[in-house]
């Protein structure tokens, strides 16, 4: 492999690795709804991972338009391994 092929690649995957921290965001859910669902996609047909209430803080990694619905990849601020996808709309601060 070319010098230059290997600076290209080392800049793409320092660029990748760069993004893994995420964006801050919150939950907002309305008094009527108790969590917000986090799923194993995007999308109501994946299966729920688990319920994060209102309040709860997130790290945005991506997102993604499924059935006209923006969803967005994302982890728990004080548990980066836990991940899953969740509607936008209930996402602020980010």
């Amino acid at each position: 492999m070319r010098t230059t092929s290997k600076a290209i690649l080392l800049l793409i995957l320092l660029g990748g690795c760069a993004a893994v921290g995420g964006q801050k965001t919150t939950v907002r859910v309305s008094e009527s709804d108790e969590f917000l669902k986090l799923r194993a996609g995007p999308g109501l047909g994946f299966r729920i991972v688990l319920g994060l209430p209102n309040g709860t803080e997130l790290l945005r990694r991506d997102c993604v338009t499924e059935v006209g619905q923006l969803w967005c990849r994302v982890s728990l601020a004080q548990a980066p391994s836990v991940t899953g996808y969740v509607a936008a709309d209930y996402l602020t601060g980010g």
